[in-house]
This record gives C-alpha cells, sequence and structure tokens, in this order.
C-alpha cells in the first residue's frame, strides 16, 4: 500500500501555501474519482489504486514556472505530468506516474503533441484504464489557485475549455460526464 501524503513531503514543504493547495485540490479530486467509480462498479475500478494515483496526480507542478499556483520551477506547466511520471517512477509506481502523464485535459495524442510542437515527448498521452480515465474526469472539475484553493466548474465551463483544443475534446468530456454521472457505457 502507497502512502501519498509520505511521497509529497519528500518533495514539498507542509508549511507552504502550495502544499496547502495542492493537497485540497487533490483531496477533492479523489473524492469526485471515488464517487464517479462507485457509480461503474460493473467495470471494476480498483478503488485503492484510484484514490492513491487520485492524490499523487499532480506531484510534478513544483518543477513548473507557474507563479498563480504558487510554482517557480524551471518547465512549463503543460509539463507537469510527465513530470510527476518520472518522479513517481523513481518510487517503482510505474502505474501511478502514467495517471500523472495522462490526466492532462482528456488525453495528448502524439499527433497533438508534433502538429503544436508542445514541450513534451511525442507519444500518445491518452487515459488507456478506466482508473486513469476516471482521474482525468475528475481533475476537470476543480481548478488550483493560492488564493482560492478549490474551485469547482460546471460541465459547460470544462467543455468550453476543452474546446478550445478541439471540438473532439468536448465530446469526449461528454462521453465521460455520461459514463461516470449516469453509469453507463464502457471506457
Amino acid at each position: 500500500m502507497v502512502n501519498p501524503q509520505e511521497i509529497l513531503l519528500e518533495y514539498y514543504d507542509p508549511d507552504t501555501d502550495l502544499f496547502q493547495m495542492l493537497m485540497a485540490h487533490n483531496e477533492r479530486v479523489a473524492e469526485k474519482s471515488l464517487e464517479a467509480a462507485r457509480r461503474v462498479g460493473h467495470l471494476n475500478p480498483d478503488l485503492g489504486f484510484i484514490e492513491e494515483a487520485a492524490l499523487l496526480h499532480d506531484i510534478g507542478i513544483f518543477m513548473t514556472d507557474a507563479p498563480e499556483l504558487c510554482c517557480h520551477g524551471q518547465h512549463p506547466y503543460l509539463c507537469h505530468g510527465i513530470l510527476g511520471r518520472s518522479i513517481l517512477e523513481k518510487h517503482g509506481l510505474h502505474r501511478h506516474g502514467l495517471v500523472c502523464e495522462r490526466h492532462i485535459g482528456v488525453g495528448i495524442t502524439a499527433q497533438e503533441i508534433e502538429k503544436n510542437r508542445l514541450p513534451l515527448p511525442v507519444r500518445d498521452m491518452r487515459p488507456t484504464t478506466v482508473e486513469e480515465e476516471i482521474i482525468a474526469y475528475a481533475d476537470k472539475f476543480f481548478s488550483k489557485d493560492c488564493t482560492d484553493l478549490v474551485h469547482a466548474h460546471s460541465v459547460e465551463w470544462i467543455v468550453k475549455g476543452l474546446e478550445k483544443h478541439g471540438p473532439d475534446k468536448g465530446q469526449i468530456f461528454h462521453s465521460w460526464v455520461e459514463r461516470y454521472e449516469n453509469g453507463k457505457g464502457c471506457p
């Protein structure tokens, strides 16, 4: 069994706004992820893994340059997923690391990375398991901000933001809403 807070404390000072914001966000994502997973019990999601991975999915943010999130690292924020994967793989947590990499938006394809010259390795970074998809879904509902620890968003607001990256992104999210709010369909 993994202790997410123990791992986070290797990289974050618990007395900082950054840690408080990260924990508030992660806890809300974990809670929503578990609610969604219970609605699709027929898909046999691994609830223990979901809770652990949701609590660790943003571990890489401290390495990014996102002052509005109290992050003063060197990398673009978009890289927090691959940075988190690298950190967790050093802890032997390969599956958890894949959640870090694949939770950005509704996933990023290798073609999108190449076409848009994103600062990421050219490979598919889309959720491939029900657990990865659930955490990516739940993450969209909660923003991070140093002054407003966790702000919840509506489905409409989320879709509008995702569609800036293509209409298919909104369609994917709508399919997730149908699945994880209503318990219908398969990943």
